[in-house]
């Protein structure tokens, strides 16, 4: 199985097959083919012919249309066959059907990526993310919003991002990737966005336009200043106070992680 820490995965329809190469070229560092939300009815079928992974070494992670739906059956297939890093199932709530999922994707060595877009996804995120197969957790904020009759804003959906960061946490799962920024002309924005995603404990967040990768991406790279920080901490032993602060071997382990980030 691929590796899936990815921050910066970019959404491509499926319909769009001569897409696919530029997504993988954009910078992103996996490629979202998507089935549900970017194609029309009227395409699911010759968009399901249009997957594959031959067109980058990246992760490439297939967003299937959910359970209950006329295509999912035929999207489950098509991503048992082609194999991809991980499908994304969406509007994901602890079920019978979620679980046979997760089942039968780790019996093909495919990883389940569940993407929470409703109040109870929310209210469930820890039984689902321990459900065999699911190896990380997204947050489909825009859904959610939509579904609680909430603003999209930081203090509206300050609840679930942190239930969706503990319950990855619990689970000893990869950090949740964040949802979309739908501004995709305003690179600081973005950045913005991504940066209070990181401080809160997400591993990366969904783009929607190649414009959004490299904020996003620069927004897990520790700053000049967190690694002159990080630096100074490491060094240390025991209990000491560096500029006022008190430091210890938690700190110090925060200051490793930041190092360990930069190298990557």
């Amino acid at each position: 199985m691929l590796r899936l820490d990815f921050i910066a995965p970019l959404f491509v329809p499926a319909s769009r097959p001569e897409r696919f190469a530029k997504a993988a070229a954009s910078g992103a560092d996996a490629v979202i083919l998507d089935l549900e939300d970017a194609v029309r009815p009227e395409d699911k079928a010759s968009a399901r012919q249009a997957v594959t992974t031959a067109f980058t070494r990246l992760p490439v992670i297939l967003r299937i249309n959910g359970a209950g739906t006329p295509w999912h059956g035929a999207d489950l297939d098509v991503a048992i066959g082609v194999r991809p890093a991980a499908i994304m199932v969406p509007k994901a709530e602890f079920s019978p059907a979620l679980q046979a999922i997760g089942e039968r994707a780790a019996r093909h060595g495919v990883g389940v990526i569940a993407l929470i877009e409703t109040a109870r996804g929310i209210a469930q995120a820890e039984r689902i993310a321990a459900i065999t197969g699911v190896v990380r957790l997204a947050f489909g904020s825009v859904d959610y919003a939509g579904d609680l009759g909430c603003a999209h804003t930081r203090p509206a959906l300050a609840h679930a991002r942190a239930q969706l960061v503990l319950a990855a946490r619990l689970c000893e799962k990869v950090a949740p990737l964040d949802g979309v920024t739908t501004d995709v002309e305003d690179g600081s924005r973005i950045e913005d966005d991504a940066r209070h995603a990181r401080e809160l404990g997400f591993g990366g967040k969904l783009c929607i336009h190649p414009r959004q990768i490299r904020p996003v991406l620069a927004s897990w790279e520790p700053t000049a200043a967190e690694i002159r920080w990080a630096s100074r901490i490491v060094a240390t032993e025991g209990a000491v106070a560096i500029d006022g602060e008190m430091i210890d071997e938690p700190v110090r382990a925060r200051a490793r992680a930041i190092l360990a980030r930069s190298a990557a």
